[in-house]
């Protein structure tokens, strides 16, 4: 019979338990007939002390790793254990099945030791979980002829993607420690697998409701996993395959839509995070990116920042799959406000904008009407976003020499403030930007700070055909300006006097002065 729980810690009070747990697991790896004391190390695995558990953990792994490698535990489908007294199983199947279940055990407390508060016997389970990962699929418990998983542990891996995955408890710290096992291929495959299926079921299950600590796991998760490009070898992994085989291919490691069902219903600050990511770490290793339409079209038609974000996935659509979306530029047109420039994600927004507008094919009065729109939003607009948005819009009429009209456009003797231009108007075809004309450029002109000024007089000159390249001012901060006009050397000559003199010493101020003091 085992020796009871308090029994086991009781007796571990008495002498160091670090020596007690030790010489339990030499007794153990050196006689079979000491088998019993395994239940003493795992009773040491229950006990409220973080300190003994911790112990217990890194003894656990090295007590299974060295029976694993062995060949002490049974191999095989487990028989249930109150089975091993009955049958004809001889002493030694009896004894690998015994420690079989006591492996089993420790797998099943390891991952409820993670739900504790601690970070210390959170991060020691879980290496001590992969290490025993590692150390089975080096020696497997399954059949060999089962070559599906390359005797991968498959199970073992479900339990901490699991754990991490928790609807209950914030798993990030635990998790970005995690990453340092992703970077095996086959760790990384087994576990896109494993997020895959187990993000299905919960989805499933809840119907799709909201659950916001999941969805955060789920997210820290997925964006801790480098995916390997399609050309890239694969050479890293926990266990090397003997054969090659065509599931180890980097295309076949897609995401499959079940994958990232999970963000239909996401809270507005988790919305952010995914579209952030969304182009680069999910879009492109889907199996179905059209599937993908409906949420970056409804997160499109959401407005303010979430509109932003999601023009790079519909950037990817539309360029890479065909995506017709009739109303895109007419959206494009009313997220154009003056928010958009103090936005945190303004170079995005300005670079995606810059390559929807590049074609030359894009009907005159819609041009019109972004450069129009732009040139209003210019008198409000810092001088930081004016060094981008003046050249911005230069760019535009160079491409489209019918839009030259904005600039060249004669003035009557009406009244000079008579624009035709509707700026509440949400449809660039109904705004008349045609016939209007871009005063604004010529009002900045007049602007206090120099070098927008500068810029606003480039309409006064014919303009090139070569465009300007505005990548490298799409971020200008006025930190940067600033910084620009400290470094600045001054001229060597420098006016100090307003009133010029008219007298020796004297200037014509002083000289009134004199004069009427006199009188």
């Amino acid at each position: 019979m085992a020796p009871s729980r308090d029994a086991n810690v009781s007796a571990g009070n008495k002498t160091n338990y670090k020596r007690d747990i030790s010489a339990k697991v030499e007794l153990v790896i050196g006689s079979r007939k000491h088998a019993n004391d395994i239940f003493d190390v795992l009773a040491y695995l229950q006990s409220d002390e973080e300190k003994r558990v911790v112990c217990a953990a890194h003894a656990c792994c090295r007590l299974f790793a060295a029976l694993l490698e062995r060949g002490d535990l049974f191999v095989g489908q487990l028989p249930g254990e109150e089975r091993l007294l009955e049958g004809s199983h001889n002493p030694d199947d009896k004894y690998r099945m015994f420690v079989r279940h006591r492996y089993n055990s420790c797998i099943e407390l390891l991952p409820v030791l993670m739900s504790r508060s601690s970070a210390l016997l959170q991060e020691t389970c879980l290496c001590v979980l992969m290490k025993l990962a590692a150390a089975e699929a080096k020696h497997p418990l399954q059949d060999q002829s089962w070559s599906e998983h390359y005797n991968f542990p498959r199970e073992l891996v479900q339990r901490v993607v699991q754990r991490l995955l928790s609807d209950s408890e914030d798993m990030a710290m635990l998790i970005s420690r995690f990453q340092e096992f992703l970077e095996m291929d086959d760790v990384r495959f087994y576990v896109i697998n494993s997020v895959r299926d187990y993000v299905a079921r919960l989805v499933d299950k809840h119907k799709g409701s909201v659950m916001p600590v999941f969805q955060n796991n789920v997210f820290a998760l997925l964006s801790n996993i480098n995916m390997p490009s399609q050309q890239s070898e694969m050479s890293s992994f926990m266990v090397k395959p003997e054969a090659k085989h065509d599931d180890w291919k980097a295309a076949k490691l897609k995401l499959s839509y079940e994958l990232v069902v999970i963000y239909v219903q996401l809270p507005g600050n988790m919305y952010k995070k995914v579209l952030v990511i969304f182009h680069e770490s999910i879009l492109p290793y889907m199996s179905e990116p059209t599937l993908m339409i409906d949420f970056l079209t409804a997160a499109y038609d959401v407005g303010g920042a979430i509109s932003l974000l999601a023009l790079n996935g519909l950037f990817v659509l539309i360029h890479k799959h065909n995506l017709e979306y009739p109303d895109f530029y007419k959206k494009l047109y009313s997220l154009m406000e003056p928010s958009v420039f103090h936005a945190k994600y303004r170079a995005r927004f300005f670079h995606l904008a810059n390559l929807f507008l590049s074609s030359t094919h894009l009907p005159a009065y819609l041009v019109a009407a972004f450069a129009k729109r732009l040139s209003r939003l210019a008198l409000t607009a810092p001088p930081a976003v004016l060094l981008m948005l003046l050249p911005f819009i230069c760019n535009l009429i160079c491409r489209h020499p019918s839009c030259r009209v904005l600039i060249h456009r004669p003035t009557t003797a009406g009244d000079p403030c008579d624009d035709p231009y509707i700026m509440e108007e949400e449809d660039p075809a109904q705004c008349h930007a045609l016939d209007s004309s871009l005063w604004e450029l010529k009002t900045l002109q007049k602007h206090y700070y120099p070098d927008v000024a500068k810029a606003a007089m480039a309409i006064n000159q014919p303009l090139s055909s070569t465009e300007v390249d505005v990548s490298e001012l799409l971020e200008l901060s006025p930190f940067e300006l600033m910084e620009r006009e400290l470094k600045e050397t001054p001229s060597d000559t420098v006016p100090l006097e307003f009133d010029s003199a008219t007298h020796l010493l004297r200037s014509a101020r002083e000289v009134l002065g004199a004069h009427f003091s006199l009188d």
